[in-house]
């Protein structure tokens, strides 16, 4: 029986967060799709290992949307048709991308500074000149392309913005609900996401643009919320990083179990375990302490915990250190 009281979610891109490994762990908990971490159109075009890397699909994922940033509409173009051709060197696919997206949406200064990620909310002639030119290769290869966007710079700018996306022939737009100047904080507002999906609609001309909103989506009800402004979908972040759950209660509220603590422990390891064999020993480590802490937040013990994470020296070391850890409900120690 399908269960009619599904809340449809896709993971969103987080820089350092949304790898292979991640994914793969949000999709089995109920993800329906997700968006990979930022990549430079820039430097893909100039064969970056490192960049080419933050494009590999995995086994076992959900539909994997593939993220590009830049400025200029050539390159942008480039990068994707390079991304969805698999023509670039290191270029690792289990599944070939489900999808394109632009980022307009990003407000870190060093991406803002080059004119890129929410600064092109600025910009909107070059801004939909940027999207044009990526729809023409997303219709080369039969694929939908989609555009993060926040509610504006200073102001709320996206209703106008959305208008000139949808005439660029975007298939999809997610509205992060505050804008560039509010970071991520205070809390988002959807009803920023009913204005702009009003004004959205007035311009489509009877091309259905899909519509996620996306900010604080942290429970069933705040998604319910955005569902309610007239979202099709919700797109979840931070949130996520330590509860990917969070999945699971939206594709099933009514009777989704919260993780238990053997969960909690497995599925940190997992991602550990994964993240090493993936990218290699260290780098997995490294990598692996800030995603370990938002699992532990506010534990009792977790400060400590944290502070052996950190100068743990081998995945052996730091796989005990999480075995060794008691979680809030655990009658005794794991391993003793």
């Amino acid at each position: 029986m399908t269960n009619t009281s599904s809340l449809p979610a896709s993971l969103a891109p987080m820089a350092g967060y949304t790898d292979s490994a991640f994914r793969r762990i949000c999709g089995e908990l109920g993800a329906v799709y997700a968006v990979s971490e930022m990549i430079s159109a820039e430097a893909l075009t100039r064969s970056d290992r490192e960049t080419a890397e933050l494009s590999k699909i995995g086994e076992g994922e959900p539909p994997v949307v593939l993220q590009i940033f830049g400025r200029d509409p050539g390159v942008m173009a480039r990068a994707a048709d390079l991304l969805l051709s698999g023509n670039y060197p290191g270029c690792s696919y289990a599944a070939p991308p489900a999808g394109i997206d632009i980022n307009m949406g990003c407000p870190v200064r060093k991406i803002v500074s080059n004119g890129e990620g929410s600064a092109l909310m600025l910009d909107p002639d070059r801004a939909e000149r940027i999207a044009a030119a990526v729809k023409e290769v997303c219709l080369k290869y039969g694929v939908p392309l989609s555009v993060k966007i926040r509610m504006g710079w200073d102001s709320l700018t996206a209703p106008e913005f959305s208008k000139i996306l949808a005439r660029a022939g975007v298939d999809r737009i997610t509205l992060h609900c505050r804008t560039r100047a509010q970071m991520y904080m205070p809390s988002a507002d959807p009803e920023a996401a009913r204005i702009t999906l009003s004004a959205l609609r007035e311009e489509e001309c009877g091309r259905r643009i899909l519509f996620t909103g996306n900010g604080d989506v942290c429970s069933p009800e705040s998604a319910r919320v955005y569902l309610g402004m007239g979202c099709g979908d919700v797109a979840v972040g931070r949130a996520a990083l330590g509860d990917p759950w969070l999945f699971r209660r939206l594709k099933d509220p009514e009777n989704a179990a919260p993780p238990t603590p053997a969960e909690i422990r497995e599925t940190v390891i997992r991602l550990v375990e994964e993240s090493a064999r993936e990218k290699g020993e260290i780098r997995g480590i490294r990598e692996s302490r800030s995603r370990a802490a938002y699992f532990i937040r506010g534990m009792r013990g977790s400060a400590a915990l944290r502070d052996k994470l950190n100068r743990a020296e081998s995945l052996k070391e730091f796989l005990r250190l999480v075995e060794e850890f008691r979680f809030p409900g655990e009658l005794g120690v794991a391993g003793r």
